[in-house]
């Protein structure tokens, strides 16, 4: 059994990415060097909380958060007796995210890699959950169906994917950070990319741009 905080080092930097993922990595570093990013609140989101204990919810299982931050979400997974691995492509942020898990005294595998390339850790699956806070809509649009086929190939039937994304940036706002952030997320493209899946839900956000939930289940 792993220790409370258990966390698993892969090396991002050994595999080959190109100048956008590059620039991804270079912005999401900055946000953590210069403080709190603005998605990672320290606040587990009500979708979540109503999944996990609302009046349908998922019995507990086996759950994988993508870009997982300082631990927030899969912490509290954890604490409800859910069996939980987390990965972020930010070192300092898995850093934190150990140190939070083992203060709360709950075990999460937690691993330093990157979301789109699962087969490079040590994650076989098969996952019954997997949360996505804003990280498929951070991610090149190349590297997208990488991050769908490393999920579908880990999903358990039935699985559940509960994902909350920005939009596509409206024509005439300025242009983000990285050039990719502008494309966003739309229910069609999950809908395209995720095959095997069955989009069961689209929520908007209640912030100030376009954001929504996504809420997808993997064929039985």
């Amino acid at each position: 059994m792993d220790q409370p905080g258990t966390a698993q080092r892969s090396d991002p930097a050994a595999t080959p990415r190109d100048q956008e993922e590059e620039s991804v990595h270079r912005a999401l570093e900055r946000y953590y060097r210069a403080g709190k990013p603005p998605w990672d609140t320290g606040v587990t989101p009500p979708e979540l909380i109503t999944l996990v204990e609302g009046h349908d919810a998922v019995p507990p299982g086996r759950a994988l958060e993508l870009g997982c931050g300082t631990g927030t979400n899969a912490i509290y997974l954890a604490r409800h007796g859910w069996e939980v691995a987390a990965v972020d492509l930010i070192d300092r942020a898995v850093d934190r995210a150990r140190e939070r898990a083992e203060a709360a005294g709950v075990t999460v595998r937690l691993l330093h890699g990157d979301a789109t390339r699962l087969d490079e850790l040590d994650v076989p699956g098969p996952f019954d959950l997997f949360f996505d806070l804003s990280c498929y809509c951070g991610i090149p649009p190349h590297r997208r169906d990488a991050y769908a086929a490393g999920l579908t190939q880990r999903a358990a039937p039935g699985a559940r994917l509960l994902m909350f994304g920005y939009g596509p940036e409206p024509v005439g706002n300025p242009v983000p950070e990285v050039a990719s952030w502008a494309a966003g997320v739309t229910a069609d493209e999950l809908h395209a990319r995720f095959a095997g899946w069955e989009l069961l839900d689209v929520t908007p956000g209640t912030n100030s741009v376009p954001t929504f939930w996504f809420t997808l289940r993997r064929d039985a």
